[in-house]
């Protein structure tokens, strides 16, 4: 996908669609991504999946390794619409495809020697992991974990739904970002990528437009 082709979808979009995009992909980021580990309940993963919209968490890696296939029909609703999902049948294989990229394995876990939030240190390309509020991460994450962090709680619950694990930790976590000076924005193959994708979910006749650039480009 070229620049060219870019600037030509982006031109049948409206142009408060256009700067909006622009706006939204300055904040981007993958330094830190997100893995969801067999989760059952479809509502908290959708509900993951947004909070990384929301905080400009582009990339949501989902688990399906004990409970099957099972998030077709929230991608049906949308629920992913403007980030970027990889699907894995075995945690064995996220992990290595994450390790491979250079990310530190993040556990969220209330029951391992860990760092609370406010002393967790984000200085590395950082990959959350988060399990079920029923079960938490499997052993297979734990022993590969880089490091663990957890959320404080001074009540009766000693545990949050994930949803709000995740919403938490990734407010917290990419405003650190924003006010560091790592090199967490998208790099500039990143932004063609994560554009196309959202192009191609936004136009309706996206197939016929690239067909027609392409045929003038010849």
């Amino acid at each position: 996908m070229n620049s060219e082709l870019i600037n030509y979808l982006e031109s049948f979009l409206t142009p408060r669609r256009q700067e909006l995009f622009k706006q939204v992909i300055a904040q981007r980021t993958r330094f830190l991504t997100v893995a969801i580990e067999d989760v059952g309940h479809l509502h908290n993963t959708s509900a993951v999946m947004r909070s990384c919209d929301a905080f400009g968490v582009q990339d949501v890696h989902v688990i399906e390794e004990l409970k099957g296939k099972r998030i077709d029909r929230e991608i049906a609703m949308g629920a992913q619409k403007w980030t970027s999902v990889y699907r894995y049948d075995s945690t064995k294989t996220a992990l290595a495809g994450l390790k491979s990229k250079g990310y530190q394995i993040v556990a969220t876990t209330p029951h391992h020697t860990a760092h609370k939030l406010e002393d967790f240190k984000l200085d590395r390309p950082t990959a959350l992991f988060f399990g079920s509020e029923k079960d938490g991460l499997t052993d297979t994450v734990i022993e590969a974990a880089d490091a663990y962090i957890y959320i404080p709680t001074y009540g009766f619950t000693q545990s949050l739904n994930i949803s709000v694990c995740a919403a938490i930790l990734l407010q917290e976590l990419t405003q650190r970002l924003r006010n560091s000076q790592l090199d967490w924005k998208l790099k500039p193959e990143d932004i063609l990528e994560v554009k196309e994708l959202w192009l191609r979910r936004n136009l309706k006749d996206y197939d016929a437009l690239v067909n027609t650039f392409n045929t003038s480009a010849q």
